[in-house]
């Protein structure tokens, strides 16, 4: 079908002398600009899109629907290329980058939003004429038009009659099979795992903390937030945080409940320690929290993050603490020892895919086995300052085993001079029998809403 496009009609250009270009609309070419540039050169969703939508003059209603746009085509984007692929005359893996971006955007709205047939189809191939040209745009009306004609039902009926369990969940949920399997590992049960990856496709409601001598959880009831069930100082916000006052002067941040509640635990099993340690404290969300709570009890924080302009986003929320920049595998440099450390190591970050869902897709086996590597050079050097008597917290947000009881059970090995603290005293009643696991907390995101956040506690014998 041939589209005629609109003359532009001006003194300069009179009739029929000159066409505009394609002008689709501004939601849908910002989404496909935050996507093409997460899927193609490496960036995060969760950074780019806020930056974006400031700059842009977005209401807020198309503001919400291009944030749904990116995040959402994101997180289920392994399904939304099966369909593709089922309609798609040539091997989907082996068509233009930039195309396959556009027709995810275009599969989205078909399937897992509110928007019409007709208007889904012709609002992104308009944007296919803009960024990819006529002849690619053709194609993706094309497919577009075929997968249409089905409803997300029928395709799921189908999906649904795939034998291989991890294959079928994979491809249902949007989810690779190397990250199922490490679910696997750890619940045992492919029911929950279902559930897991169900809960990972729900976009998190924001998550505000308060930050105690410049703001409470009170004050964030004030503000019309609901509070949250295990953290003290969390509360959950239906808006746009990035609107509060609390959050533009700095009183208090946006932090999900299960990081709130790594660095709730740390800090109240390290009251005894008069000097404390975030080792790896970019960009700030546990520093600002535990920095708050030992200005509190007149206890010394000082932070560390190897990335100069993550830790300049560390330094704007600590309250004047230290922050330095060293390689975390080379703390001893400084010459100091502290008698807590928390080090929130860099992970796969499979607990945080709701948050961070090109995670899913970025992160593979081969990145694992370096990042675990790293995480035991980190352990390493931080028990090497930690002082005798002194708290150690490891954290990530990863379930992976890993990542998780087994990097803590080769800690044990290589430092026998450590000991595990139960964390079990110091949870939230309602967590004690779902949120520990050996001594250790591990949240779920189905079961608790928060991320997939592990925390062990040990103590340095004297």
């Amino acid at each position: 079908m041939e589209h005629v496009l609109l003359q532009e009609i001006s003194l300069s250009n009179p009739p029929g002398k000159k066409f505009s270009a394609p002008r689709p609309d501004a939601p849908r070419l910002l989404a496909y600009d935050v996507l093409h540039e997460v899927n193609r050169n490496g960036g995060y969703s969760n950074l780019l899109l806020p930056k974006a939508l400031a700059q842009s003059s977005l209401e807020d209603r198309d503001k919400g629907f291009a944030t749904e746009l990116v995040y959402g085509t994101l997180r289920m984007q392994g399904r939304h290329d099966w369909i593709l692929s089922q309609a798609s005359d040539r091997p989907w893996n082996e068509v233009d980058p930039a195309l396959v971006d556009v027709a995810r955007l275009g599969a989205h709205q078909l399937f897992e939003m509110r928007v019409p047939t007709h208007a889904a189809v012709s609002a992104t191939v308009e944007l296919g004429r803009k960024v990819l040209g006529e002849s690619k745009a053709s194609f993706l009306n094309a497919i577009l038009r075929k997968i249409s004609q089905k409803s997300l039902d029928d395709y799921v009926t189908e999906i649904s009659s795939i034998k291989d369990d991890f294959e079928r969940l994979e491809i249902l949920h949007s989810h690779p099979q190397w990250i199922i399997s490490a679910y696997m590992d750890q619940l045992g049960n492919l029911e929950e795992v279902e559930q897991l990856l169900i809960a990972n496709n729900i976009a998190p409601r924001p998550t505000l903390v308060s930050w105690p001598g410049l703001s409470s959880q009170q004050d964030l009831l004030d503000i019309g937030a609901t509070a949250t069930h295990f953290s003290p100082y969390g509360a959950v916000f239906d808006g746009s945080p990035a609107s509060l006052d609390l959050i533009i002067s700095r009183k208090a941040g946006v932090q999900d409940e299960g990081s709130q509640l790594v660095a709730d635990v740390f800090s109240t099993i390290s009251q005894d320690q008069q000097s404390w340690l975030d080792l790896c404290a970019g960009p700030g969300g546990k520093a600002a929290l535990l920095s708050a709570l030992a200005k509190r009890d007149s206890i010394d924080f000082a932070a560390n993050e190897i990335s100069e302009v993550r830790a300049k986003l560390v330094s704007q929320v600590v309250q004047g603490a230290t922050v330095t920049t060293v390689d975390a595998r080379e703390i001893d440099s400084l010459g100091k020892t502290f008698g807590a450390i928390l080090a929130d190591v860099p992970c796969t970050g499979l607990g945080a895919l709701r948050r961070r869902p090109e995670v899913r897709w970025r992160r593979t086996v081969a990145d694992l086995k370096a990042l675990v590597i790293l995480q035991s050079e980190i352990i390493d050097a931080a028990v090497n300052v930690l002082a005798p008597g002194g708290i150690f917290g490891y954290a990530t947000c990863s379930p992976h085993l890993s990542e998780s009881r087994i990097a803590v059970s080769e800690t044990l090995r290589r430092h026998p001079d450590l000991e595990v603290v139960d964390v079990s005293p110091y949870l939230h009643p309602d967590l004690r029998s779902t949120g520990v696991d050996r001594g250790s907390m591990t949240l779920w995101t189905h079961r608790h809403g928060t991320d997939a956040m592990f925390l062990s506690v040990m103590r340095k014998k004297k």
